[in-house]
């Protein structure tokens, strides 16, 4: 399995995938198919509303349900709980000081499924996590965007 397709996610992470994999398949595909035996009951598809805005949920519907069945196959469980505390890895928790504001902020680095960035969840996939992943307390480090800036690593959890 290539980085490519490995989908990196915690514990929690995994079973929201899972919960929600469980819901669409047993629940809301139930629902829509219901909806879609309605519609069609009404007579005349080519011009029925209902049946058409029931077909375009089946459609979403079971794009996510591929989409969570490939992530469930290729997932890497983080380890949030024995990562090193010495180097910065996929399931770390950071402090970081930016140089060019003096503020700090933490950060757990975690996969782009989990990522919320407003919350404390850094996506393994950023400019900041790719530039500290690997890094030891007390690095600075250059993170390379559009406008280059430097933070060096406080700590790690």
């Amino acid at each position: 399995m290539t980085d490519e397709n490995k989908i990196y996610v915690t514990e929690d992470g995994l079973k929201k995938l899972q919960d929600e994999y469980y819901h669409l398949v047993h629940v809301v595909r139930e629902e829509v198919k219901s909806e879609l035996k309605e519609a069609r009951s009404l007579g005349d598809l080519s011009e029925n509303a209902d049946y058409d805005a029931a077909r375009d949920k089946q459609s979403q519907v079971e794009s996510r349900i591929v989409e969570l069945e490939s992530m469930l196959q290729h997932y890497v469980l983080i380890d949030t709980k024995q990562g090193s505390k010495k180097i910065v890895r996929i399931g770390s928790t950071v402090t970081l000081e930016f140089l060019d504001t003096k503020e700090e902020a933490t950060y757990t680095i975690v996969g782009s499924t989990e990522a919320d960035p407003l919350n404390g969840k850094l996506s393994n996939e950023t400019p900041l996590a790719l530039a500290i992943l690997d890094s030891k307390v007390g690095q600075t480090v250059n993170v390379n965007v559009a406008n280059p800036y430097q933070v060096i690593i406080i700590d790690i959890k």
